[in-house]
């Protein structure tokens, strides 16, 4: 019987380890992966300054807002709360719900979506707002993807780091609050 009862609390203490391991799999894996990617996409969450940097960025500006790599949603939500029908893509799924959820807790959920989506695979063609925090490795070929997609009256308002090429139209902020607005009508000499 004493031999049975250890058997007992053996396969229970192997199930609760076993079961820990994969919990903390589901959690971790999806923070550590975009460190193994080739462009290395860290969750680095945006700070106040930024997010006020961006709506300074958006002032006079209306239609539709895309945030690339959206996080936990507080550039989204921001925007949604000045007007905005704002939309976040991020690979991260934790941090996507966690974005719905914060969308919803501050009553802005209507005017927000969230989606897990590779950033390459999106097209934001019909987008007129667009907010990227984005890393120095990708942002040339991001100024590409976007420079061939995005209409005249786009703007793109740059977090952390400016486009290689592009010459910004507006910049607010100091160090890695710093923003970049760059508004394709000049850069591609459309009529405004």
């Amino acid at each position: 019987e004493g031999s049975s009862k250890r058997r007992s609390w053996g396969l229970l203490v192997t199930a609760g380890v076993g079961g820990t391991l994969v919990a903390l799999y589901a959690v971790a894996t999806p923070f550590v992966t975009p460190a193994l990617r080739k462009v290395c996409l860290p969750f680095v969450p945006a700070t106040s300054s930024q997010i006020q940097n961006v709506l300074k960025m958006l002032e006079n500006r209306s239609g539709s807002l895309v945030d690339i790599g959206s996080g936990d949603g507080r550039v989204v939500i921001a925007a949604a709360k000045r007007g905005f029908k704002a939309v976040g893509y991020e690979l991260n799924p934790w941090l996507v719900w966690y974005s719905r959820y914060r969308a919803w807790r501050d009553g802005v959920h209507q005017n927000t979506k969230f989606y897990i989506s590779d950033l390459w695979k999106v097209s934001f063609s019909h987008y007129t707002n667009v907010v990227v925090f984005g890393v120095p490795q990708m942002m040339p070929q991001l100024e590409k993807k976007l420079e061939e997609e995005l209409d005249c009256n786009a703007r793109i308002i740059a977090c952390r780091f400016p486009f290689p090429c592009w010459i910004p139209d507006h910049t607010t902020g100091e160090g890695m609050d710093t923003v970049w607005a760059y508004d394709l009508k000049h850069s591609r000499g459309c009529e405004a």
